[in-house]
């Protein structure tokens, strides 16, 4: 699951922006898990409060790494420094809507694997 969400992640940062980081890779991984916790803790909860859910919790993750990678590093992943309603540039209220719209399109996806892969346990 994990890895899936690596690679998935580092494979839409390079489709939209041309490159990505390997910090990006684990936070993609990170939320692809809690996407499988959210749909398993979550069940009776209509996609749209979970991607709410998945958006909150990605955006956490944009700051903690964006503190650790791009201010304490300084290794200049990402700024927002440029767009409305941002937080020190390392998240922004577009980004958090862009990720509610991954995590409304994600969520049903890790539900399932986690489910398949519990199975085979």
């Amino acid at each position: 699951m994990f890895s899936f969400g690596a690679f998935g992640y580092g494979l839409i940062e390079i489709l939209w922006r041309g490159f990505t980081h390997p910090s990006m890779l684990t936070a993609g991984g990170i939320c692809f898990l809690f996407f499988a916790k959210i749909g398993e803790k979550f069940k009776k909860a209509n996609l749209f409060i979970k991607a709410l859910i998945g958006s909150g919790f990605i955006t956490f993750i944009e700051l903690i790494f964006g503190v650790i990678f791009n201010l304490i590093l300084r290794k200049n992943v990402w700024d927002y420094s440029n767009m409305p309603l941002n937080f020190k540039g390392q998240i922004c209220f577009l980004y958090s809507f862009f990720w509610a719209i991954l995590s409304f399109l994600f969520i049903p996806i890790a539900t399932v694997m986690n489910k398949r892969l519990q199975k085979l346990k």
